[in-house]
């Protein structure tokens, strides 16, 4: 570190300015977990279908997603889309069409573990019942389903989080960009990335331990 000179005044003159990137980034997050929750479970239930077809496609999207770097992904849809199919996407909304489908293929997972944990006795009861495939699932095997797909779910949202940093490389004013920005107007890179880094653990660490004991009474019920 030699004679550098920290100085930390830099943040509180500019925390308005970081911290509207801040708002960006959990806007973000909670956007995208929310899209992804409905594609996770759309590939679930395509996953387990009996029309072969529709499984071969949730098998192929998944494993594609999934073997594939978020990265590149998202400079796929950013930079590729438009040449290839004439889809021109700004650059919020490539972030988060990029996360989203990157996290479906992930809380599929859980949905479908989620699904197949359901007691089998619960199905056959509401076939008893009268009720229809549709039915069953929609009001027996899906609420449950849910419940114990929660805590993947929240480790997800996690993720999202740090995720949406990446964000910066295609120029989303998320918290990371704004300290990009703000390092290259004043040229403290080491006090603006400093203060981001221990935002991000402020903010994911609680998140991450609550989720931990969550899991823990889970499993003890």
């Amino acid at each position: 570190m030699g004679g550098y000179q920290f100085r930390w005044d830099v943040i509180p003159q500019n925390i308005d300015f970081l911290l509207s990137g801040l708002q960006q980034t959990l806007l973000i997050s909670a956007i995208t977990l929310s899209l992804a929750m409905l594609g996770g479970l759309m590939i679930a239930v395509m996953d387990m279908s009996r029309f072969a077809p529709l499984r071969f496609l949730a098998l192929a999207v998944g494993e594609i997603i999934r073997n594939t770097p978020i990265l590149v992904q998202l400079l796929w849809i950013y930079y590729v889309l438009p040449v290839a199919m004439g889809i021109n996407l700004d650059s919020w909304t490539a972030l988060i069409v990029g996360l989203s489908i990157y996290s479906s293929a992930f809380i599929a997972e859980a949905y479908r573990a989620g699904i197949q944990a359901v007691p089998k006795g619960h199905r056959e009861a509401a076939q008893v019942l009268g009720l229809s495939p549709v039915q069953t699932f929609i009001r027996i095997v899906l609420p449950q389903a849910i419940r114990l797909t929660l805590p993947p779910l929240a480790a997800n949202f996690v993720q999202l989080i740090k995720y949406s940093s990446l964000g910066a490389v295609i120029s989303v004013g998320e918290i990371t960009r704004r300290g990009m920005e703000l390092s290259s107007s004043i040229f403290r890179p080491l006090e603006i990335f400093t203060f981001i880094a221990i935002i991000y653990f402020l903010i994911c660490w609680p998140l991450a331990m609550g989720i931990r004991l969550w899991e823990r009474r889970l499993s003890s019920r």
